[in-house]
């Protein structure tokens, strides 16, 4: 008797809830394993325009890798499905349905302020276009609740805008405000990045991806503190060297050791007061 060989796609289930403007999403075993599927909805699937939104969506998404944002496989037919973007299993529920079941807790909340911020940070280098980051398109797996980030990337460029790479600011900030809502926990902290990454003026926001890192770390940035030291020490050794023998000046006029120390300490009130008044 022929060896039954194993099917090669089964249990193909349709998932509405995860469906997007002009695709439909499956969920299937290929070879028994499970996977995910995007396809054209089928008053789409014959139109060569919509064909070539599908196929340049997976040239585009198919050579990233981040471990926060669904990962594509192949491009293959399905039979009955036509075309179809091959994904990693990402079942679970979304962010919105989180929020919307009251499922919100601490390990919800640092998940979003580190692992969504790292993959907007990898999509922003990488110069993918993308749609709006909401919470539908944020997924915690089923079991062990990984963020994904899904639906990400239709078209690459040599560079984002400022203004789309702002846009990713405030959507973030509109994400942490809700998970803050619905813990019900002030944090006034997190609320005040929340609020400055919601300003209206897009000036007013973070600059980037970095400073709302930093922020979210409660860390500030040094560069000013570092700026000053390094030119105090600066003058502190230049003086040093105008008041040593080894200067024209110690050479020809030399000092007593009390008028150098006077001097020294003169200069440095003078600079003390010069960068507290500046």
């Amino acid at each position: 008797m022929p060896e039954m060989q194993t099917p090669k796609w089964t249990e193909i289930e349709h998932l509405p809830e995860w469906d997007e403007e002009f695709y439909d999403v499956y969920t299937a075993k290929k070879y028994g394993k499970w996977l995910m599927l995007k396809t054209l909805k089928p008053e789409y699937r014959d139109n060569p325009v919509f064909k070539d939104m599908l196929e340049k969506e997976f040239d585009v998404r198919y050579n990233l890798a981040h471990p926060n944002i669904v990962m594509i496989n192949d491009f293959e037919e399905v039979p009955g499905l036509g075309m179809c973007i091959i994904t990693d299993d990402v079942y679970g529920d979304s962010l919105r349905k989180l929020l919307d079941k009251g499922e919100i807790d601490e390990d919800i909340l640092n998940k979003v302020i580190h692992q969504l911020v790292e993959a907007m940070e990898y999509i922003q280098v990488n110069h993918i276009v993308h749609h709006p980051i909401t919470p539908d398109r944020i997924i915690f797996t089923e079991k062990i609740h990984n963020l994904k980030v899904i639906d990400v990337g239709f078209d690459q460029k040599n560079c984002l805008s400022e203004a789309d790479m702002s846009q990713d600011i405030y959507n973030f900030g509109e994400i942490l405000n809700a998970l803050l809502d619905a813990l019900n926990v002030e944090n006034a902290h997190l609320r005040a990045v929340a609020k400055k990454c919601m300003n209206e003026d897009p000036e007013k926001r973070y600059h980037d991806i970095q400073d709302l890192k930093m922020a979210l770390d409660n860390r500030t940035n040094n560069r000013l503190y570092i700026i000053i030291i390094a030119f105090l020490s600066i003058m502190i050794i230049a003086l040093a060297w105008l008041n040593s023998s080894y200067s024209p000046k110690g050479k020809d006029e030399p000092k007593t050791e009390k008028t150098e120390t006077s001097t020294i300490m003169l200069n440095h009130d003078d600079i003390g007061e010069k960068i507290f008044n500046a």
